[in-house]
């Protein structure tokens, strides 16, 4: 097996991962303003739950690709998450590498000469 092959699990938490800096992308949103959105941007085909979603959220912040921070406003606070510059390269890296992951899958699925996405 190669190196670069897929582990199933650590690709799901990727999977995870990509979404949520994807939405921050535009700007800062709470938790589950993110959650809403990358069901909405995905047709409901991705969803994520508040058990995933905040583990997610710390883990990302842990790495410095996105910052939190608590805002208080209209008499609830919240905390609103932002993509850092580190966030944004490593989303732009991490888009082209599920975009070969995608063509090796549709490679298998369609055979050789039709995988375009």
């Amino acid at each position: 097996m190669q190196e670069d092959s897929a582990d199933l699990q650590a690709l799901s938490r990727s999977i995870n991962e990509i979404l949520v800096l994807g939405i921050l992308r535009d700007g800062e949103k709470h938790g589950y303003q993110i959650a809403l959105d990358v069901a909405d941007a995905s047709v409901g085909l991705f969803e994520l739950r508040h058990g995933t979603l905040y583990p997610i959220l710390h883990r990302l912040e842990g790495r410095g690709w996105i910052e939190g921070r608590w805002d208080g406003g209209a008499g609830r606070t919240k905390k609103v998450y932002r993509l850092t510059s580190e966030g944004r390269r490593h989303l732009h890296g991490e888009a082209d590498r599920f975009e070969a992951l995608a063509r090796g899958i549709l490679h298998i699925v369609r055979g050789p000469g039709r995988a375009a996405l």
